[in-house]
């Protein structure tokens, strides 16, 4: 080194060795910036799903008060359509390649094709590391955008038939309220947006902070029970070739003991050509269905009637009532006794 340039160095030194210090001064540290969360708007998009995201996110608030998160609604152009209303959007797709999270709201129609250039934005973020979440049918937007293959994920119950049939490597759960991969996030449909816009809050911030939002949306910090409690089960197939006259029988014996020779009897055939039959055209096992179907005798019966547990079961065709609670349980996602509290039709105001 010159002598010139030590000379420098030298004079450099000093002059921070004799910087005055001030008692009790600390450079003023910089402030955390708010969590960006991007909600992606598009033609077709589900108001209720939108508003859901910004209504949770923007009730956060920092220890301080502070707002915890940045909310934009963005989309690829200023205006979007949707099923009622038209929306001035005020930011465009930009905001989500600098968001932490990004939110896709359902669609209300998942036939209608959504923007090429959304879909790519959100693969970019999710490719980058942002958390990305759906709510009710936007799991069928972050599915076209290919970022759900090999993954659990849920969607509407309703849609959840067509979300398997049309993307075959998506595990796809309908009886749940929500499903976290991680970074890859699904809701089911409506009220279940709030249940998983919640959960992201609790995950950033903690259960403190996430229970005053929930208090705030006058929601619980966590509903019991999956989505299986909401679920609507048709009756038997009216279809050429189905079992429908067994079906019929089974439904209407089901406080009976039915094991599989019964059933057999029932049907002429032997067990494992019933078995075999059944599968093929109900999908499930002469077993499995029989349970399913005393559950649903259960709903029924708990949503309608006030019998104590001990009876539902014994209608149902349960041996128990702890053998219900447990088939409930797996089912339906909750006990009897919490679903009777949510769904109960009778009035007990006398």
């Amino acid at each position: 080194m010159s002598s010139l340039a030590q000379s420098y160095e030298i004079w450099q030194n000093s002059r921070v060795a004799k910087k005055p210090f001030i008692a009790g001064f600390e450079p003023r540290a910089r402030r955390r910036r708010p969590h960006a969360v991007a909600v992606v708007a598009f033609d077709g998009v589900v108001l209720g799903d939108l508003s859901t995201a910004c209504e949770v996110f923007g009730l956060a608030k920092t220890k301080d008060g502070a707002p915890a998160y940045e909310v934009r609604v963005c989309s690829e152009s200023a205006d979007v359509e949707s099923m009622h209303v038209g929306l001035r959007v005020p930011w465009r797709l930009s905001s989500v390649a600098q968001a932490d999270t990004v939110i896709a709201p359902g669609i209300n129609d998942v036939t209608r094709p959504v923007p090429v250039s959304v879909l790519r934005a959100i693969s970019r973020a999710s490719q980058r590391g942002a958390r990305v979440g759906s709510i009710c049918t936007g799991a069928f937007v972050l599915a076209a955008a290919g970022i759900l293959d090999g993954l659990r994920a849920t969607t509407h119950w309703l849609a959840a038939a067509d979300l398997a049939r049309r993307h075959p490597s998506i595990n796809v759960d309908a009886n749940v309220l929500y499903v976290d991969n991680g970074r890859i996030l699904t809701s089911a449909g409506a009220a279940a947006g709030f249940d998983l816009c919640i959960h992201m809050v609790r995950r950033d911030l903690g259960a403190a902070i996430a229970a005053s939002v929930a208090r705030l949306a006058v929601m619980p910090l966590e509903r019991a029970g999956g989505q299986a409690q909401f679920i609507e089960h048709p009756p038997p197939s009216e279809a050429p070739g189905a079992m429908t006259p067994l079906l019929t029988w089974m439904e209407q014996n089901l406080s009976r003991e039915l094991p599989l020779p019964v059933i057999a009897r029932r049907a002429a055939m032997s067990t494992r050509t019933l078995s075999r039959r059944f599968r093929e055209q109900v999908g499930a096992t002469p077993v499995a269905w029989l349970v399913h179907a005393r559950v649903r005798r259960a709903q029924r019966l708990l949503e309608t009637t006030d019998l104590a547990i001990e009876q539902v079961a014994a209608e149902a065709g349960f041996g128990s009532a702890a053998v219900m609670r447990e088939h409930f349980g797996t089912v339906v996602g909750t006990n009897p006794m919490s679903y009777r509290r949510s769904f109960s039709r009778v009035d007990r105001s006398a």
